[in-house]
């Protein structure tokens, strides 16, 4: 039988796993970025994501599993842009043995849904340029490249 997919705004009893797989996000981008300091790092005040109300913190669960995370995030949007806010997407992850089974794109959909009732008309996200599996799972769910950072150390890395 196979499980049913639920997802559900994250709770306070969901915080270990969590910051589980926010090392798995630490993990798998560190390749991507020399500037990422030395471990153990956080990315995430999770406690404050919970609680924060211009932010949905939402976990993904095949039966009582914790499989996925992803959050939308209110902000202002720039003075000049067509919107005056959008939701930045980000902890998008999904353990690896349950990858490839639309669980992320599920997540990006319940995230939408959610920005949609906030009047928000604009998602963005970033996403490591080097990145391939990632940028075409959101490229797969509707999202387009827009922007490309750059940088240049002033000294060795």
């Amino acid at each position: 039988m196979t499980q049913q997919l639920t997802i559900r705004t994250a709770t306070p009893a969901d915080l270990p796993t969590l910051r589980a797989f926010e090392q798995g996000v630490i993990l798998a981008e560190r390749p991507f970025d020399p500037t990422l300091g030395p471990d153990p790092l956080r990315y995430y005040d999770l406690e404050g994501m919970i609680t924060a109300t211009h932010i949905e913190l939402i976990v993904a669960l095949l039966g009582d599993e914790i499989v996925g995370s992803g959050y939308a995030r209110i902000e202002r949007g720039r003075p000049y842009l067509n919107h005056q806010y959008h939701a930045y997407i980000g902890f998008m992850y999904v353990v690896p043995q349950h990858r490839g089974k639309g669980i992320a794109n599920a997540v990006l959909e319940a995230l939408q849904r959610w920005s949609v009732k906030q009047g928000i008309t604009e998602m963005q996200l970033d996403v490591y340029y080097e990145n391939t599996p990632a940028i075409k799972a959101y490229e797969k769910a509707g999202f387009i490249k827009h922007l490309i950072t750059m940088r240049k150390p002033t000294a060795d890395d």
